[in-house]
C-alpha cells in the first residue's frame, strides 16, 4: 500500500492511478507494486495532489502517457542492429588504445 494521505488528490487523479494499477495487474504485477507505479505515474503526470491549496487546477503534463506503454527501443531492427554493430566496433577499438 502507498504511504501517505490520498485526500488531497482529486477523483480524477484517483481513478487515473486506480486505472494505471489496473493495467500493471493484468501484465502480471503484484498489486502494491502496481499501485506505487500508479500513484508515480499521476504524481509525476500532475505534479501530486491538486485538491488544495496555490495552484489548484494545473494541468496535466501526459509525459507518461506520451510513451503509449511502448518498449525502451526506437528505430526498426535494422537501426537498432546497425547501432550496436557500431557500438561494438567502437568499444573493440577503444579496447586497443589502452
Amino acid at each position: 500500500m502507498p504511504r501517505g494521505d490520498k485526500d488531497a488528490y482529486t477523483d480524477k487523479q484517483k481513478r487515473k492511478a486506480q486505472h494505471i494499477a489496473q493495467g500493471y495487474e493484468e501484465r502480471g504485477v503484484p498489486e502494491d507494486e502496481a499501485e506505487r507505479r500508479a500513484w508515480a505515474t499521476v504524481n509525476k503526470e500532475s505534479g501530486g495532489g491538486n485538491k488544495s491549496g496555490s495552484g489548484r487546477g494545473v494541468p496535466d503534463t501526459h509525459q507518461s502517457a506520451a510513451r503509449g506503454g511502448r518498449a525502451h527501443k526506437s528505430g526498426s531492427a535494422e537501426q537498432r542492429s546497425a547501432a550496436a554493430r557500431k557500438g561494438w566496433v567502437t568499444r573493440r577499438r577503444n579496447a586497443a588504445r589502452k
